[in-house]
């Protein structure tokens, strides 16, 4: 049976407003629903069947999303974060995850398209009151952004463990990559050395206009490969222009200005992490904000647990991680659903219970 969309609209409208959110926020889905009120009997579920829902003056992408979701039956997301967080002060939820962090499981070097050389990236982490930083340079396939062969990262692994030995006590450097998901679901780098790692991040970084089928194949593959711990930015997603101060050979290079999410189906997507006891990264980068906030709140509802990573690529980047946390609190994602809380004994035994050989 569905729900009655124009009072779901207001809702949020409602909820937004009590949480002091942002004026325009609250306008767009009171004008929304004072539209589709408007329309004549049946011409909403139709719009909505046809997909011509933002044709209409006032209601764009995300309240059409909301309107289709009420038409199923199903309690929008958007509603269902909101009322998850209701009276919740959310500043201080994501003061107190990220507080409650004590290491990033995503980050670049000179090794691949970062700006600096590790050892920046550690003293920085170190200046930040981490206890450990996953070290996730690229995989050979993404040769714009230097990946690592694998020579290259047997190398790395060697440097790290030199590096280790003289850096403050109480913090270390973890092993980790971010492997390309291939077009099959296969990941980048010899089964060899990703057992050797700490930490895996896989990310989809070519295809991504895979149609939904495929790119859902893609996904729950990659899941279910016993080396990968965190699913990274799983949608793909560009929402704004890389901020100043990102360098490092062909960062700038490779990605757009702004790019559309992934089509994939999430809730499988979700269900296949929850099952495997795989991670959602939440991606802290300005530009990416990826998954978008309906999508932590389904991986959460999901049974998921998460993330909260920068994807630095320079040092000053490392403290970036307080943005995830907002948008972390935000869904009402709570710091023991978060692996990074973890210390870094604790984070390394969860990695290697997927992939015990």
């Amino acid at each position: 049976m569905s729900r009655d969309p124009v009072a779901d609209l207001r809702r949020i409208a409602f909820l937004l407003e009590r949480a002091n959110e942002a004026t325009y926020r609250v306008r767009a889905f009171r004008s929304a629903a004072t539209t589709l009120a408007a329309l004549p009997a049946g011409e909403l579920a139709e719009r909505a069947r046809t997909g011509k829902l933002t044709e209409l003056t006032g209601v764009g992408d995300v309240t059409a999303r909301c309107v289709v979701e009420s038409l199923a039956g199903e309690e929008p997301v958007y509603l269902r974060r909101l009322a998850a967080t209701e009276g919740t002060d959310l500043d201080a939820a994501a003061t107190d995850l990220r507080t409650a962090l004590r290491g990033d499981c995503h980050t670049h070097s000179d090794w691949s398209d970062g700006g600096s050389p590790i050892e920046e990236m550690a003293l920085a982490a170190v200046e930040l009151g981490h206890e450990y930083l996953v070290l996730t340079d690229h995989s050979p396939r993404l040769k714009v952004a230097r990946g690592l062969t694998a020579d290259r990262l047997r190398r790395q692994l060697d440097h790290v463990a030199q590096l280790n030995d003289a850096l403050p006590e109480g913090f270390r450097v973890l092993t980790g990559i971010e492997v390309d998901i291939l077009a099959d679901g296969s990941l980048d780098q010899d089964d060899e050395l990703l057992a050797r790692l700490d930490v895996v991040v896989g990310s989809v970084h070519s295809g991504l206009n895979d149609d939904r089928a495929r790119m859902t194949r893609r996904m729950l593959t990659a899941v279910a490969n016993p080396h990968l711990d965190i699913l990274g930015h799983c949608t793909g997603r560009m929402v704004a222009s890389r901020p100043a101060g990102v360098s490092g050979p062909g960062d700038r290079a490779h990605r757009p200005r702004t790019r559309p999410e992934s089509d994939f189906d999430a809730d499988a997507a979700f269900a296949a992490c929850a099952e495997h006891g795989k991670a959602v990264e939440i991606n802290s980068r300005p530009e990416r904000q990826d998954p978008p906030k309906r999508l932590i709140r389904r991986a959460l509802e999901a049974g998921c647990v998460f993330a909260v990573n920068t994807d630095a690529h320079a040092p000053g980047q490392l403290d970036w991680q307080r943005f995830g946390c907002e948008r972390a609190a935000r869904c009402g994602v709570p710091a023991d659903r978060v692996v990074n809380t973890r210390s870094a004994d604790e984070l390394v035994a969860w990695a290697r219970s997927h992939d015990p050989a």
